[in-house]
């Protein structure tokens, strides 16, 4: 292994509490079938994984409400905890973390425990959706619509992992297509960095990502919080909620180049396979291959 490799460890998070399609939760082991481990170690890495961190089925739960509509939202955010305490050890410790999801709710624990570990972190959010609702904007009360919103402190201390709340403008989206009224009224007010599939249409990835790193300039480490969702179905059709018109393969890959060749990725979220929808697995070995760009595989 290269000096300049640090080790990367696997955590696997089959939680599907933050949406209503089932599936989800079997997402960490799509990936691991996928070939995900032995994939890292050819480029060089020390790889170890840690396991999955529980997360209970639904019919396992029986949660009051909080404040508006959370479905599930005392049982996500114990996992999400859980989650926080194991990453953040491991962060600290020097590890690269691959978070395997899962629904993308995982992310209060992830990017919590990134932001613990890393002086400033730097959210970049790939995803369709802005996941910035709250239980009072939501149209559907799943959790996984509400993580971006509950990370910067717009949603009730019940949906907070820790006190901790993060700036907007550490965050940027990438691949914004598919948003709620009030969420869209809401996301433009913020201080969140975004572009939609519109901006990347008119300019292309590359200028795409040269502003998200310029608006990074600050951070001393990145938090890539990826969702399957955010490629067009043509390419992901196995994830729990597909949107037309999303990130192809090639900028999907180039976006993820870039990110290794900026140096700052500390933590890696894979979030929303849901192998029950897709096609001998290829949605997670879509993942597997973006995942080996964003850790230094080069064409040349």
């Amino acid at each position: 292994m290269s000096a300049d490799k640090r080790p990367i460890r696997l955590f696997g998070v089959p939680m599907d509490l933050g949406q209503k399609r089932r599936g989800v939760d079997m997402g960490p082991s799509a990936l691991r079938y996928a070939g995900l481990q032995a994939r890292l170690e050819r480029l060089g890495y020390t790889v170890s994984d840690g396991g999955n961190i529980y997360a209970p089925v639904v019919e396992e739960i029986d949660d009051d409400p909080i404040d508006g509509t959370a479905h599930n939202a005392n049982s996500i955010v114990r996992v999400c905890r859980d989650v926080y305490e194991r990453a953040r050890r491991s962060m600290q410790d020097g590890d690269v973390i691959v978070f395997l999801g899962g629904d993308h709710s995982i992310s209060l624990g992830t990017v919590s425990a990134a932001a613990e570990a890393c002086n400033r972190v730097g959210v970049l959010w790939v995803d369709a959706h802005a996941d910035y609702n709250t239980p009072f904007t939501t149209p559907s009360g799943n959790v996984h619509g509400m993580v971006v919103a509950s990370l910067t402190g717009l949603c009730p201390p019940e949906l907070q992992v820790t006190p901790r709340v993060l700036e907007a403008a550490q965050f940027a989206m990438v691949g914004t297509r598919d948003l709620d009224a009030e969420e869209r009224v809401n996301l433009a007010r913020s201080e969140i960095f975004v572009r939609t599939m519109r901006n990347i249409d008119e300019n292309g990835m590359a200028q795409t990502m040269k502003e998200v790193l310029a608006h990074f300039r600050d951070c001393d480490a990145l938090h890539v919080s990826f969702d399957m969702d955010s490629l067009d179905p043509q390419v992901a059709r196995g994830v729990g909620t597909p949107v037309p018109g999303g990130l192809t393969y090639r900028e999907a890959h180039l976006l993820m180049e870039l990110l290794a060749d900026d140096g700052r990725v500390r933590s890696l979220d894979i979030v929303e396979i849901n192998p029950m929808l897709d096609d001998d697995n290829r949605t997670a070995k879509v993942a597997v291959e973006l995942a080996a760009s964003l850790f230094g595989l080069r064409i040349l």
